[in-house]
Parts: structure tokens; sequence; C-alpha cells
């Protein structure tokens, strides 16, 4: 059999109790000394440690590359033992230790294991013979000049006889995830106690029997015996392959469920009239919409038009016009006696909203007031800044159903804002919404609500068919016609020559008389929370280079350079940034686009929304330290009028570095879809979907949205088919259960992020 230690001290099945093969079995009873560790890693119940699923696996008849290890990195190796010192005490101390070397055959690895007691030290010393093979698990450290692993878990690979060690020679060895204070050997035996104590019919299957035989997968628990303890490779393989698809079905079940419920819902049907707002604003347009918007248009008509709630995602590229296709929505609804409200994530992008949809209805937005459109509406903004008299005129515009278009952000969801008639909830950077704040105020209406949900931040197919399969999807690739094309190029930070020449360029844009962005992560030097809005997750260890031997640059301390500089002598430079107060905002934006301040020093908060034509060139300070959606969203402010747009990407990160290869695959792209695809397979699974929010237990586990989309588009056929013969899953209770497990606490956040 397969002996393991963890140290002299510990032995392989340390602390494991008997289990009696429930479920639903509290850990801290399966293993009474080790279910606080387990919990710590988000392991509950007996259930819940055998979906914790082997991160990789060891190959026993396989040596670990050791010089390939990386110090500090938590690494589970491979090798044969060389040599050891038997017992060693320390002559200060009398500290008693064991040093050895292991290799691989080529490097040679140093193991050092300290005891209590003698005995424990001889019998660990005893151990350790040249030529025995094992796996060794533990934190790489670097000691007196070498890489070292102190007191690592071992599981050995010999036996007491020949056949047996000929067999476990072959056998694939589960590493699993694990913790400073409990390793994968402690893990794999707590894993076979549960596995030993079920039989078949044990532990429920969430995949009805029909799909696993139309789909030619096999039963959940020989499945979860082969993930955790394999004869061969393929066993593995296999059943990783069943519970990716699991995963995929139990999640693509909820989200049928949730569009089968939506649509078992009334809904005020919208339709067209004719002579309305809608076609007085179509009239005025002074610019043809794109195919893309009459295409898209015409599908949000006819859905608005129905007595069933319309349920919509509207992504698309920077620019693509998503805001006109909404407007023309929102005044069909107005048309047929409905209101619309438009809720977005900032102050900054609200205000900007109400000032395009007035702009762009002209007198339309001014029903009832002096000069206004005799068959006009009204835009009214309500933010949190919105205060006294104003509040109140918002207010009452809402609930009186003066307002037509209500704009606003979290505002909006306060218990006093009410609506004469809502008709139309438009969710502009839904990913920032969560399901919650979403319902809140579609609950304000008294039928359920059309739904129009819009992203400026593309999204791969995959990611949309498993975050957002509860909706429609209409997606605008083209741009209107006039929109100038933007050039993007990399900037060393570190050259002098190329940031002096950044400068002069900056007053080259102005001179022609652009405006210029200049885009900081952080607002003060001293700004311990980052920018308003920088992507989480986005630098990587291997991008630190320059960035790591000073702080991120900061816009006060770059606006006060900026006005020192030779080069942008005599220029109004401007500073914008989300701590700022709501009027003083507004004023730095309105500077900015009547030229007083051509030069907008600013965070992140000009990333989506900010519209100033005659902006030009953006320079983002850095742009190593943002994501690659965020660089083409922040990207898409600048040539947004006639003339070209300059975007300069300043970076101290080394060739080579992630970082480097975001910001070169940034420049070289216009194509938002390519580069959000390039984002999904560059980034941790987690950050895409939001399941990090949910920590170790998070909901996917084996699934990859970038790896496995036809497994995803399989498993949503066969859930929406199951769904729709049985919407409450009553003849489902394993699918059912599945589910709720999913949405466990508050993980289904995780169904509304993308």
């Amino acid at each position: 059999m397969v002996t393991t230690s963890g140290g002299p001290a510990v032995r392989y099945a340390d602390g494991v109790a008997a289990a009696d093969g429930a479920l639903d079995r509290p850990i801290g009873k399966v293993a009474p000394r080790l279910g606080p560790k387990f919990e710590a890693l988000g392991v509950h119940v007996a259930g819940d440690l055998l979906r914790y699923y082997p991160r990789r696996y060891a190959d026993p008849s396989r040596l670990t590359d050791i010089a390939g290890l990386e110090i500090d990195e938590k690494a589970s190796i491979v090798a044969e033992v060389r040599s050891s010192s038997g017992v060693l005490r320390a002559r200060t101390s009398g500290k008693l230790r064991v040093e050895a070397q292991v290799t691989d055959g080529h490097a040679v690895l140093h193991l050092a294991f300290f005891a209590q007691r003698e005995g424990m030290a001889k019998a660990f010393a005893a151990q350790m013979r040249p030529g025995r093979r094992g796996l060794f698990t533990g934190k790489v450290g670097w000691f007196n000049g070498r890489a070292q692993l102190a007191n690592p878990a071992v599981v050995w690979f010999d036996a007491d006889d020949e056949g047996a060690a000929i067999e476990h020679a072959e056998r694939p060895i589960p590493v699993y995830p694990a913790s400073a204070t409990l390793d994968s050997a402690k893990i794999a035996t707590t894993v076979q106690v549960v596995l030993d104590g079920l039989r078949d019919g044990d532990v429920p299957d969430p995949v009805p029997a029909e799909v696993r035989q139309e789909r030619g997968y096999g039963e959940l628990l020989p499945a979860l015996r082969r993930l955790h303890r394999p004869e061969t490779e393929q066993d593995w393989r296999v059943a990783q392959q069943r519970q990716r698809y699991e995963e995929a079905f139990v999640l693509q079940a909820e989200l049928a469920r949730r569009r089968v419920r939506a649509a078992a819902q009334a809904a005020v049907a919208r339709p067209p009239v004719p002579g309305g707002l809608l076609d007085a604003f179509d009239a005025r347009l002074p610019f043809a919409l794109t195919a893309g918007q009459r295409e898209v248009g015409e599908q949000i008509a006819q859905e608005i038009a129905r007595p069933v709630p319309m349920q919509r995602l509207l992504q698309g590229e920077v620019g693509s016009g998503k805001t006109v296709v909404a407007l023309r929505a929102m005044l069909q609804v107005v048309d047929a006696g409905g209101q619309a409200a438009l809720l977005a994530p900032t102050e900054v992008l609200a205000a900007q909203h109400a000032r395009s949809l007035r702009a762009l209805l002209g007198d339309l937005a001014e029903g009832g007031l002096l000069g206004g459109a005799e068959h006009g509406t009204r835009v009214t903004l309500l933010t949190g800044s919105v205060t006294g008299a104003a509040r109140r005129t918002a207010l009452l515009d809402a609930a009186s159903g003066a307002a037509g278009i209500v704009v606003g952000t979290h505002a909006l969801l306060e218990k006093n804002v009410q609506f004469a008639e809502l008709g139309l909830v438009v969710v502009d950077e839904q990913h920032r919404f969560g399901v919650e704040q979403r319902d809140a105020l579609r609950a304000k209406a008294a039928a359920q609500p059309h739904l129009l949900a819009m992203t400026a931040t593309p999204i791969p197919r995959t990611v949309a068919m498993t975050v957002f399969g509860d909706l429609e999807t209409s997606v605008l690739r083209e741009l209107p016609a006039g929109r100038s094309p933007i050039t993007s190029f990399v900037v060393p930070a570190d050259l002098p020559a190329w940031m002096a020449r950044t400068w002069v360029r900056v007053r080259e844009e102005v001179d022609k008389g652009g405006r210029v962005y200049v885009v900081c992560p952080r607002i003060t030097g001293d700004d311990a929370d980052g920018a308003d809005l920088v992507e989480p997750g986005a630098a990587t260890l291997g991008d630190q280079g320059a960035a790591a031997r000073r702080p991120p640059r900061a816009v006060l301390e770059v606006a006060d350079e900026l006005r020192g500089l030779p080069e942008l002598a005599g220029l109004g430079i401007g500073v914008l940034h989300g701590k700022l107060p709501p009027e003083d905002k507004d004023r730095a934006l309105a500077d900015f686009a009547a030229g007083r301040t051509p030069v907008l020093v600013s965070t992140t908060v000009v990333e989506v929304g900010v519209d100033v034509p005659e902006a030009t060139a953006m320079v983002i300070l850095d742009a190593d330290l943002f994501g690659v959606s965020q660089l083409h969203q922040l990207r898409g402010r600048v040539g947004r009028g006639t003339a070209p747009g300059v975007c300069l990407l300043v970076s101290g990160a080394r060739p080579g570095t992630p970082g480097d290869d975001r910001l070169r695959t940034v420049a070289e792209t216009l194509d938002g879809f390519a580069l959000a695809q390039f984002d999904l397979e560059q980034r941790r699974e987690g950050d895409v979907l939001g399941a990090s929010q949910s920590g170790a237990a998070s909901s996917l586990r084996l699934l990859r949205v970038a790896r496995d989309g036809d497994l995803i588009e399989q498993a949503r056929t066969d859930a929406r088919a199951v769904v729709a013969a049985d919407p409450e899953l009553v003849g489902h209770p394993a699918l059912r259960a599945a589910i709720d497990q999913l949405l466990a606490g508050e993980r289904d956040e995780f169904l509304d992020r993308a």
C-alpha cells in the first residue's frame, strides 16, 4: 500500500474518523481534528469534499523538473531520494532535524524536517532511503543560498510487495489545492474515507438519466471515484469532462428557469404609435442609422410591443450607437403611455446620459415647458447629489408621469422614488449592478416592465451563454458613419525622449483645436484605494518592472507636473476624479469640452459615457496596470468627432511580460470582441465571471468558458429542453437541489456578472 508522512509527527490518516456515508455530515465529524482547516477551504460537509476536485495529478513514473520550481510557490513534486543526513542536533538550541536531498536526475532539491522528539526524527530518517521515490509537497523556500522544502508532506510510492509497488507506480496521484495548514495528502486521505463510506445511489445525480444517456456520460458516483482515485490518466480525464458538463448543465438549467419565469409574467404591451415622439425624433435625426442599429431597433420594437416582458442584453463596440437604440425604445414606451428609467453606475455617467438625451431630443425633451414641443416629454436626472428643490421637482416629475424618461444612479432604487407607469428599465453598464439592484427598480412598476441591459464591454459568446443565458443578446459591431479611426502606440516610460515626444504630441493636438485626456490609476500619491474603477486583478506578478520601483501615477501630482512642462506652457489643465463634488465634476467636463482646459487629467471616471467630440488624444499613464477591456473603453473616448484619434499607452512593463503583451495586443487591434476573447483567455476565470466573489466555494471548478464553448452549448440545449418539460423541476429533485447549492449565500450574483 501507499505510505505517507507529513514530517515525522504526522501520519497519513491523522485526525480522520470513519465516515458513515452521509453527504450532509459536517466535515468536523468526518475529520474531527481537521474540520476548521477544511472549513477555511469552503468545505463544510462531506458532500462538499467530493466536489473539492484535485488541481492536477502527479505521475509517479515521471520525475518533476526541479529546475523549473519558483521560490515561494507551493509545489508538489515527484522526486527520488539521493541522500539523507540522519538525525542532526543544533548545538545551541538542541533542536532535531533531518536533512535530505531529492533529485529528478538533473537538479537537486534540499529537504529539511524538524522534530520534537528523537524517536520521531529517527523514524523519519529511516524513511529517507536513497533510491526511494515519492510525492513531496511544500513551499519552496531559499535557505543558505539554495532552494529548500521545509517540513514537506510526503506520499511514498513504494510498497511492501513488488506487485503492489508496480501497480502504484502507474497510478496518477491526485494533488489538491492546499492551504498552509492542510496539505494535499491529508485532503486525499479524508476524501478516501468519505468515498469508502458510499454505496451506489448514495450520491444524487443532478443530470437526468436520459440526458446522460443521450450525451454518453456515466453516473455521478463512479465519476467522482475516478476523479479522486484514478487508475489511469484516462480515468480522470473522462471524469473531468463529465463534471464540466454537469457544471454547465446546472448553471444553464437555472438560467432556463429564469427565462421561463420571465416569459410567464405579464407585461404591458407598448406598440409603436404612428405620429408620436419616436416618429418625430427619427425625422429630426441628423444622421442615418447603421444597419445594425436598424436591425436591433426592430427586434426591440417588436418585443416591447408584446404583453410578455422583454429580456434583452445589448452589447456593442465603443461608439457603436447603443444610446440612440435605447432612446428609440424609450420613446416607443413613452408614446404608448409608459415611462422609461435609465440606470447608470456613476453620477458622471448618469449626468452625461441626461445631457446626451436632451441634446438628441431638443425641444422634444421640454414637454410642458415654455418653448417645448407640443407633444414632448421630459428627461429628468435623479442622483444622490440632486438635492433640495431640484430633487423635489425630479421626484414629482417621475411620480406624476411628466417625465417620460428618468435617468439616475442607485438613487432611483430608494423607496421614495415612485413612477406613474414604469414600462421600460434600461440598465447601462449591466455588469456593475447585481440582481437585487436591478429587480428593485423593476419592482417599482405595477406590471413587470420590459428590460434592456446594455454594456459597452464586448462579451465573448461563451461568457454571454454562461452568465447572461437568461437574456436574449443583440450585438452592435458597426460604427456610425463619420467616426474617425484611432491609432494606438505603446510608449516606454523609462525612455525620456519618448516621454518628451508624448507631451509635444499633446501640445500639437491642442494647437489643432483638439482636447486631450491624461488618465492615471490613482487620485493622489497616498491614495491607498487606487483609482475609481481600475479593473481588479489586471496586473500580475510577472508584470512588475518599473512600476514595482515607484508608485503608480496620481491625478493631482501629474496635473502639477504638466503645468510645469515647457511643452504645455500656457495651456489650461483640469482634473477630474470620483471624489470631486458633483458640481466640480460637471464644471471640469464643461471646461474641457469648451476648451478652457483642453488637457484633462483624470482617473477612469471617463471610461464610459463621456462624449466630447473635440477629444482627439489620450495618454494613459501606467497603462500596464489596466485590463484589456478597460484600455479599450478608455481609448473609445477619443476620435468621436471628425478628426482622427490617437491613444498613447505609457508603460513601465518589461518586454515579454503579460502587461506588455496586453498593451501590444490593444495597440494592434480596434476589434473589441477580439480583445474581449484575448482578455478571457489571459485572465483568471473568476475575475471574468465574478466567481471570485464566492471565495473558495465558487461555483465553477472545472468548467472554463474560454475552452468549453461547445460543451456549454450542448448543456444549454439540454437544460432548456428539461426545463421546458418541467419548469419547476418537480421530477428532478437532485437538479433542483444542485441549483439551490449553486445559488447558496451570495452566489446568485455570479449569474449577473461578466
